[in-house]
Protein backbone atom coordinates (compact mmCIF):
# COMPACT_ATOMS: atom_id res chain seq x y z
CA UNK A 1 0.00 0.00 0.00
CA UNK A 2 1.26 3.46 -0.91
CA UNK A 3 -0.32 6.91 -1.04
CA UNK A 4 -1.74 6.63 -4.57
CA UNK A 5 -3.26 3.20 -3.88
CA UNK A 6 -4.78 4.46 -0.65
CA UNK A 7 -6.27 7.46 -2.44
CA UNK A 8 -7.55 5.19 -5.21
CA UNK A 9 -9.44 3.05 -2.67
CA UNK A 10 -10.90 6.20 -1.12
CA UNK A 11 -11.77 7.41 -4.63
CA UNK A 12 -13.72 4.24 -5.46
CA UNK A 13 -15.70 4.47 -2.21
CA UNK A 14 -16.32 8.19 -2.74
CA UNK A 15 -17.41 7.66 -6.34
CA UNK A 16 -19.84 4.87 -5.42
CA UNK A 17 -21.24 6.99 -2.59
CA UNK A 18 -21.84 9.93 -4.94
CA UNK A 19 -23.28 7.55 -7.50
CA UNK A 20 -25.81 6.31 -4.97
CA UNK A 21 -26.73 9.79 -3.78
CA UNK A 22 -27.10 11.46 -7.17
CA UNK A 23 -28.40 8.48 -9.17
CA UNK A 24 -26.91 10.01 -12.31
CA UNK A 25 -23.86 7.81 -12.78
CA UNK A 26 -22.80 6.97 -16.31
CA UNK A 27 -19.62 5.91 -18.03
CA UNK A 28 -18.08 8.34 -20.48
CA UNK A 29 -17.48 6.94 -23.95
CA UNK A 30 -14.05 8.56 -23.93
CA UNK A 31 -13.12 6.82 -20.69
CA UNK A 32 -14.26 3.49 -22.07
CA UNK A 33 -12.03 3.96 -25.13
CA UNK A 34 -9.14 5.05 -22.89
CA UNK A 35 -9.62 1.94 -20.74
CA UNK A 36 -9.63 -0.30 -23.81
CA UNK A 37 -6.36 1.26 -24.98
CA UNK A 38 -4.83 0.72 -21.51
CA UNK A 39 -6.06 -2.87 -21.63
CA UNK A 40 -4.26 -3.27 -24.97
CA UNK A 41 -1.01 -2.22 -23.25
CA UNK A 42 -1.62 -4.93 -20.64
CA UNK A 43 -2.50 -7.47 -23.32
CA UNK A 44 0.66 -6.71 -25.31
CA UNK A 45 2.71 -7.16 -22.14
CA UNK A 46 0.91 -10.41 -21.27
CA UNK A 47 1.57 -11.83 -24.75
CA UNK A 48 5.23 -10.86 -24.50
CA UNK A 49 5.87 -12.41 -21.08
CA UNK A 50 3.84 -15.52 -21.91
CA UNK A 51 5.48 -16.17 -25.27
CA UNK A 52 8.97 -15.49 -23.90
CA UNK A 53 8.26 -17.26 -20.58
CA UNK A 54 9.50 -14.39 -18.40
CA UNK A 55 8.38 -13.23 -14.92
CA UNK A 56 8.44 -9.49 -15.75
CA UNK A 57 4.84 -8.26 -15.40
CA UNK A 58 5.78 -4.57 -15.28
CA UNK A 59 3.19 -3.40 -17.83
CA UNK A 60 0.81 -6.35 -17.72
CA UNK A 61 -0.98 -4.49 -14.93
CA UNK A 62 -1.08 -1.16 -16.78
CA UNK A 63 -4.89 -1.08 -16.93
CA UNK A 64 -4.93 -1.37 -13.13
CA UNK A 65 -2.28 1.33 -12.78
CA UNK A 66 -4.29 3.68 -15.00
CA UNK A 67 -7.39 3.32 -12.84
CA UNK A 68 -5.36 3.69 -9.65
CA UNK A 69 -4.17 7.07 -10.91
CA UNK A 70 -7.70 8.04 -11.99
CA UNK A 71 -9.11 6.99 -8.61
CA UNK A 72 -6.48 8.99 -6.75
CA UNK A 73 -7.09 11.99 -9.04
CA UNK A 74 -10.83 11.70 -8.31
CA UNK A 75 -10.11 12.22 -4.59
CA UNK A 76 -7.79 15.17 -5.25
CA UNK A 77 -10.19 17.00 -7.59
CA UNK A 78 -13.22 16.42 -5.37
CA UNK A 79 -11.24 17.61 -2.35
CA UNK A 80 -10.43 20.79 -4.29
CA UNK A 81 -14.16 21.14 -5.02
CA UNK A 82 -15.00 20.81 -1.31
CA UNK A 83 -12.45 23.49 -0.38
CA UNK A 84 -13.11 26.00 -3.17
CA UNK A 85 -16.68 25.23 -4.15
CA UNK A 86 -15.58 24.20 -7.63
CA UNK A 87 -12.71 22.52 -9.44
CA UNK A 88 -10.95 23.80 -12.54
CA UNK A 89 -7.77 23.45 -14.57
CA UNK A 90 -6.47 26.57 -12.85
CA UNK A 91 -7.09 25.30 -9.33
CA UNK A 92 -5.91 21.71 -9.95
CA UNK A 93 -2.85 23.03 -11.77
CA UNK A 94 -1.95 25.34 -8.91
CA UNK A 95 -2.12 22.49 -6.41
CA UNK A 96 0.14 20.44 -8.68
CA UNK A 97 2.65 23.30 -8.88
CA UNK A 98 2.52 23.74 -5.09
CA UNK A 99 3.33 20.04 -4.59
CA UNK A 100 6.34 20.35 -6.93
CA UNK A 101 7.61 23.39 -5.02
CA UNK A 102 7.24 21.56 -1.70
CA UNK A 103 9.10 18.55 -3.14
CA UNK A 104 11.96 20.82 -4.24
CA UNK A 105 12.11 22.47 -0.81
CA UNK A 106 12.10 19.07 0.88
CA UNK A 107 14.92 17.90 -1.42
CA UNK A 108 17.10 20.83 -0.31
CA UNK A 109 16.17 20.21 3.32
CA UNK A 110 16.86 16.46 3.14
CA UNK A 111 20.22 17.17 1.52
CA UNK A 112 21.21 19.57 4.31
CA UNK A 113 19.96 17.52 7.29
CA UNK A 114 21.37 14.07 8.04
CA UNK A 115 18.68 13.46 10.67
CA UNK A 116 15.83 14.26 8.28
CA UNK A 117 17.44 12.17 5.53
CA UNK A 118 17.66 9.16 7.81
CA UNK A 119 14.05 9.62 8.96
CA UNK A 120 12.73 9.89 5.37
CA UNK A 121 14.82 6.94 4.13
CA UNK A 122 13.50 4.77 6.97
CA UNK A 123 9.85 5.08 5.91
CA UNK A 124 9.83 5.96 2.19
CA UNK A 125 11.36 3.94 -0.66
CA UNK A 126 11.93 6.10 -3.73
CA UNK A 127 15.14 4.91 -5.31
CA UNK A 128 17.50 6.28 -2.68
CA UNK A 129 19.10 2.83 -2.32
CA UNK A 130 20.27 3.12 -5.92
CA UNK A 131 21.57 6.64 -5.31
CA UNK A 132 23.45 5.60 -2.18
CA UNK A 133 24.77 2.29 -3.55
CA UNK A 134 26.19 3.82 -6.73
CA UNK A 135 27.11 7.10 -5.00
CA UNK A 136 25.01 9.12 -7.43
CA UNK A 137 25.23 12.68 -6.16
CA UNK A 138 21.83 14.20 -6.71
CA UNK A 139 18.97 15.50 -4.62
CA UNK A 140 15.70 13.75 -3.94
CA UNK A 141 12.57 14.85 -2.16
CA UNK A 142 9.50 13.08 -0.81
CA UNK A 143 7.94 11.39 -3.83
CA UNK A 144 10.46 13.10 -6.10
CA UNK A 145 13.47 11.12 -7.23
CA UNK A 146 15.33 10.31 -10.44
CA UNK A 147 13.75 10.81 -13.86
CA UNK A 148 10.18 10.16 -12.73
CA UNK A 149 10.47 13.39 -10.75
CA UNK A 150 12.15 15.09 -13.71
CA UNK A 151 9.24 14.40 -16.06
CA UNK A 152 6.78 15.77 -13.50
CA UNK A 153 8.84 18.89 -12.92
CA UNK A 154 9.00 19.29 -16.71
CA UNK A 155 5.20 19.14 -16.79
CA UNK A 156 5.06 21.73 -13.99
CA UNK A 157 7.29 24.10 -15.97
CA UNK A 158 5.14 23.95 -19.11
CA UNK A 159 2.07 24.43 -16.90
CA UNK A 160 3.65 27.55 -15.37
CA UNK A 161 4.48 28.85 -18.84
CA UNK A 162 0.90 28.29 -19.97
CA UNK A 163 -0.42 30.05 -16.85
CA UNK A 164 1.74 33.08 -17.67
CA UNK A 165 -0.14 33.50 -20.95
CA UNK A 166 -3.48 32.47 -19.44
CA UNK A 167 -3.18 35.09 -16.66
CA UNK A 168 -3.09 37.96 -19.16
CA UNK A 169 -6.88 37.98 -19.35
CA UNK A 170 -7.70 37.21 -15.73
CA UNK A 171 -7.69 38.88 -12.34
CA UNK A 172 -4.61 36.79 -11.43
CA UNK A 173 -2.19 38.64 -13.70
CA UNK A 174 -0.86 40.60 -10.71
CA UNK A 175 0.63 37.30 -9.50
CA UNK A 176 2.89 36.90 -12.52
CA UNK A 177 6.08 37.72 -10.66
CA UNK A 178 5.37 35.06 -8.02
CA UNK A 179 4.68 32.44 -10.68
CA UNK A 180 7.92 33.31 -12.46
CA UNK A 181 9.78 32.89 -9.17
CA UNK A 182 8.20 29.44 -8.89
CA UNK A 183 9.23 28.72 -12.49
CA UNK A 184 12.89 29.57 -11.89
CA UNK A 185 12.96 27.74 -8.55
CA UNK A 186 11.59 24.49 -10.03
CA UNK A 187 13.88 24.84 -13.06
CA UNK A 188 16.98 25.06 -10.85
CA UNK A 189 16.19 22.62 -8.04
CA UNK A 190 14.30 20.27 -10.38
CA UNK A 191 17.43 19.87 -12.48
CA UNK A 192 19.42 19.15 -9.34
CA UNK A 193 17.04 16.23 -8.76
CA UNK A 194 16.77 15.09 -12.39
CA UNK A 195 18.09 16.77 -15.51
CA UNK A 196 15.05 15.51 -17.41
CA UNK A 197 13.49 18.72 -16.04
CA UNK A 198 15.38 20.50 -18.84
CA UNK A 199 12.91 19.08 -21.39
CA UNK A 200 10.11 21.05 -19.75
CA UNK A 201 12.30 24.13 -19.33
CA UNK A 202 13.11 24.27 -23.05
CA UNK A 203 9.52 23.58 -24.09
CA UNK A 204 8.23 26.22 -21.67
CA UNK A 205 10.66 28.89 -22.90
CA UNK A 206 9.86 28.01 -26.52
CA UNK A 207 6.14 28.34 -25.78
CA UNK A 208 6.63 31.73 -24.10
CA UNK A 209 8.72 32.97 -27.05
CA UNK A 210 6.04 31.86 -29.48
CA UNK A 211 3.00 33.16 -27.59
CA UNK A 212 4.55 36.52 -26.70
CA UNK A 213 5.44 37.15 -30.36
CA UNK A 214 8.97 38.09 -29.36
CA UNK A 215 10.22 36.31 -32.48
CA UNK A 216 8.22 38.79 -34.58
CA UNK A 217 9.55 41.73 -32.56
CA UNK A 218 5.94 42.78 -31.96
CA UNK A 219 5.52 42.70 -28.21
CA UNK A 220 2.23 43.72 -26.63
CA UNK A 221 2.21 45.60 -23.33
CA UNK A 222 1.47 42.35 -21.48
CA UNK A 223 4.28 40.49 -23.27
CA UNK A 224 6.79 43.21 -22.45
CA UNK A 225 5.69 43.01 -18.83
CA UNK A 226 6.19 39.22 -18.89
CA UNK A 227 9.79 39.45 -20.04
CA UNK A 228 10.54 42.37 -17.72
CA UNK A 229 9.24 40.32 -14.80
CA UNK A 230 11.34 37.35 -15.88
CA UNK A 231 14.37 39.61 -16.10
CA UNK A 232 13.61 40.87 -12.60
CA UNK A 233 13.40 37.31 -11.25
CA UNK A 234 16.76 36.48 -12.84
CA UNK A 235 18.28 39.64 -11.34
CA UNK A 236 17.25 38.30 -7.94
CA UNK A 237 18.10 34.63 -8.34
CA UNK A 238 21.36 34.90 -10.33
CA UNK A 239 23.36 36.81 -7.65
CA UNK A 240 21.91 34.50 -4.98
CA UNK A 241 23.00 31.40 -6.90
CA UNK A 242 26.42 32.96 -7.53
CA UNK A 243 26.85 33.69 -3.81
CA UNK A 244 25.82 30.16 -2.79
CA UNK A 245 28.04 28.72 -5.53
CA UNK A 246 31.04 30.49 -4.02
CA UNK A 247 30.20 29.87 -0.37
CA UNK A 248 28.59 26.41 -0.24
CA UNK A 249 30.44 23.39 -1.65
CA UNK A 250 27.31 21.21 -1.61
CA UNK A 251 25.25 23.79 -3.51
CA UNK A 252 28.12 24.21 -5.98
CA UNK A 253 28.21 20.46 -6.62
CA UNK A 254 24.43 20.27 -7.07
CA UNK A 255 24.36 23.27 -9.39
CA UNK A 256 27.19 21.90 -11.53
CA UNK A 257 25.33 18.60 -11.82
CA UNK A 258 22.09 20.36 -12.74
CA UNK A 259 23.62 22.48 -15.51
CA UNK A 260 26.74 20.49 -16.35
CA UNK A 261 26.45 21.17 -20.06
CA UNK A 262 26.31 24.94 -19.59
CA UNK A 263 29.29 24.93 -17.24
CA UNK A 264 31.22 22.85 -19.76
CA UNK A 265 30.29 25.27 -22.54
CA UNK A 266 31.50 28.25 -20.52
CA UNK A 267 34.70 26.65 -19.18
CA UNK A 268 35.75 24.45 -22.12
CA UNK A 269 33.93 25.97 -25.07
CA UNK A 270 32.06 22.74 -25.83
CA UNK A 271 28.94 21.01 -24.62
CA UNK A 272 29.94 18.02 -22.51
CA UNK A 273 27.64 16.07 -20.21
CA UNK A 274 28.77 12.92 -18.41
CA UNK A 275 25.55 11.10 -19.30
CA UNK A 276 25.84 11.81 -23.04
CA UNK A 277 28.20 8.90 -23.71
CA UNK A 278 26.06 6.59 -21.58
CA UNK A 279 22.95 7.68 -23.49
CA UNK A 280 24.63 7.08 -26.86
CA UNK A 281 25.58 3.56 -25.81
CA UNK A 282 21.97 2.94 -24.76
CA UNK A 283 20.67 3.19 -28.31
CA UNK A 284 20.69 -0.57 -28.84
CA UNK A 285 18.11 -1.97 -31.25
CA UNK A 286 16.55 -5.45 -31.53
CA UNK A 287 18.30 -7.80 -33.96
CA UNK A 288 15.35 -10.04 -34.82
CA UNK A 289 11.77 -9.70 -36.07
CA UNK A 290 10.22 -11.30 -32.99
CA UNK A 291 11.71 -8.69 -30.66
CA UNK A 292 10.59 -5.87 -32.95
CA UNK A 293 7.00 -7.15 -33.07
CA UNK A 294 6.18 -8.56 -29.62
CA UNK A 295 9.36 -7.93 -27.63
CA UNK A 296 11.42 -10.13 -25.33
CA UNK A 297 9.21 -9.78 -22.25
CA UNK A 298 11.83 -7.97 -20.16
CA UNK A 299 11.43 -4.39 -18.95
CA UNK A 300 13.73 -4.62 -15.93
CA UNK A 301 17.17 -6.19 -15.74
CA UNK A 302 16.46 -9.97 -15.90
CA UNK A 303 19.34 -10.67 -13.51
CA UNK A 304 17.35 -8.90 -10.80
CA UNK A 305 14.01 -10.65 -11.37
CA UNK A 306 14.60 -13.94 -13.21
CA UNK A 307 16.77 -16.62 -11.54
CA UNK A 308 16.56 -18.76 -14.71
CA UNK A 309 17.87 -16.12 -17.11
CA UNK A 310 20.96 -17.38 -18.93
CA UNK A 311 21.61 -14.53 -21.35
CA UNK A 312 24.57 -12.18 -21.42
CA UNK A 313 24.89 -10.10 -18.27
CA UNK A 314 24.52 -6.38 -18.85
CA UNK A 315 24.42 -3.96 -15.93
CA UNK A 316 21.55 -1.55 -15.46
CA UNK A 317 18.51 -2.32 -17.60
CA UNK A 318 17.63 -5.06 -20.08
CA UNK A 319 19.98 -4.80 -23.07
CA UNK A 320 21.68 -1.94 -21.22
CA UNK A 321 19.16 0.67 -22.38
CA UNK A 322 16.98 3.05 -20.42
CA UNK A 323 15.74 4.84 -23.55
CA UNK A 324 11.96 4.86 -23.27
CA UNK A 325 11.14 3.91 -26.86
CA UNK A 326 13.63 1.04 -26.83
CA UNK A 327 12.61 -0.32 -23.42
CA UNK A 328 8.99 -0.54 -24.54
CA UNK A 329 10.04 -2.24 -27.79
CA UNK A 330 12.24 -4.77 -25.97
CA UNK A 331 9.43 -5.41 -23.51
CA UNK A 332 6.39 -5.82 -25.78
CA UNK A 333 7.52 -4.82 -29.25
CA UNK A 334 6.23 -2.11 -31.53
CA UNK A 335 2.74 -3.30 -30.68
CA UNK A 336 3.23 -2.44 -27.01
CA UNK A 337 4.93 0.87 -27.83
CA UNK A 338 2.03 1.83 -30.11
CA UNK A 339 -0.49 0.88 -27.42
CA UNK A 340 1.01 2.99 -24.63
CA UNK A 341 1.53 5.90 -27.04
CA UNK A 342 -2.14 5.63 -27.99
CA UNK A 343 -3.15 5.87 -24.30
CA UNK A 344 -1.30 9.16 -23.86
CA UNK A 345 -2.50 10.43 -27.25
CA UNK A 346 -6.13 9.65 -26.36
CA UNK A 347 -5.80 11.28 -22.94
CA UNK A 348 -4.48 14.40 -24.68
CA UNK A 349 -7.35 14.38 -27.20
CA UNK A 350 -9.98 13.97 -24.47
CA UNK A 351 -8.59 16.95 -22.55
CA UNK A 352 -8.30 19.05 -25.72
CA UNK A 353 -11.90 18.37 -26.67
CA UNK A 354 -13.18 19.15 -23.17
CA UNK A 355 -11.16 22.26 -22.42
CA UNK A 356 -10.89 24.51 -25.45
CA UNK A 357 -9.21 27.37 -23.59
CA UNK A 358 -6.45 25.12 -22.31
CA UNK A 359 -6.02 22.81 -25.33
CA UNK A 360 -2.44 23.98 -26.01
CA UNK A 361 -1.47 22.92 -22.49
CA UNK A 362 -2.27 19.27 -23.12
CA UNK A 363 -0.26 19.22 -26.35
CA UNK A 364 2.68 20.49 -24.30
CA UNK A 365 2.17 17.66 -21.78
CA UNK A 366 2.16 15.11 -24.59
CA UNK A 367 5.32 16.61 -26.09
CA UNK A 368 7.05 16.41 -22.70
CA UNK A 369 6.35 12.69 -22.57
CA UNK A 370 7.33 11.95 -26.18
CA UNK A 371 10.60 13.87 -25.81
CA UNK A 372 11.47 12.34 -22.42
CA UNK A 373 11.19 8.88 -24.00
CA UNK A 374 14.30 9.63 -26.06
CA UNK A 375 16.19 9.49 -22.75
CA UNK A 376 14.24 7.49 -20.15
CA UNK A 377 11.14 5.32 -19.84
CA UNK A 378 8.47 7.03 -17.79
CA UNK A 379 5.02 8.37 -18.52
CA UNK A 380 3.06 11.31 -17.15
CA UNK A 381 -0.41 9.83 -17.38
CA UNK A 382 -0.92 10.87 -13.75
CA UNK A 383 -0.86 14.50 -14.94
CA UNK A 384 -3.57 13.78 -17.51
CA UNK A 385 -5.50 11.83 -14.86
CA UNK A 386 -5.70 14.92 -12.65
CA UNK A 387 -7.27 17.03 -15.39
CA UNK A 388 -9.46 14.22 -16.72
CA UNK A 389 -11.35 14.39 -13.42
CA UNK A 390 -12.16 18.09 -13.88
CA UNK A 391 -15.68 18.84 -15.11
CA UNK A 392 -15.87 20.77 -18.40
CA UNK A 393 -18.86 22.97 -17.49
CA UNK A 394 -17.40 23.74 -14.07
CA UNK A 395 -14.07 24.72 -15.63
CA UNK A 396 -15.76 26.99 -18.19
CA UNK A 397 -17.79 28.64 -15.42
CA UNK A 398 -14.64 29.25 -13.37
CA UNK A 399 -12.86 30.78 -16.38
CA UNK A 400 -15.81 33.11 -16.98
CA UNK A 401 -15.79 34.05 -13.30
CA UNK A 402 -12.16 35.14 -13.22
CA UNK A 403 -12.53 36.91 -16.59
CA UNK A 404 -15.51 38.88 -15.24
CA UNK A 405 -13.48 39.72 -12.15
CA UNK A 406 -10.76 41.00 -14.48
CA UNK A 407 -13.21 43.23 -16.34
CA UNK A 408 -14.49 44.60 -13.03
CA UNK A 409 -10.92 45.32 -11.96
CA UNK A 410 -10.23 47.18 -15.19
Amino acid sequence: MNSKKFLAVVGVVWFLTNLGKNRTGRFSKDMIVLSLLAASVSLAGLIAVTYNDTPDYAYVTYITSMWVWLGAAYVVVHSIRLVHGSASIWLAGNYFIAVCIIQCIMALWIDSSVELKQAIDAVIEQGQDFLNSYKVERLYGIGASLDVAGSRFAAALVLLAFFQIFMENTCFRSLRFIYLLAFVFIAIVGNMIARTTTVGLLLALGYLFYKSDIWRLKLSAESRKLWLYLGGVLLITTPLCFYLYQQDAIFRSNLRFAFEGFFSLIEKGEWQVSSNEKLQNMYVFPDNVKSWLIGDGYFSNPYNIDPYFTGRFIGGYYMGTDVGYLRFIFYSGLVGLAAITAVLWKACLICRSRFNTEKELFVLFLLVNLLVWFKVSTDIFLIFALFLMVNQDENDAYNRKISIANENTL
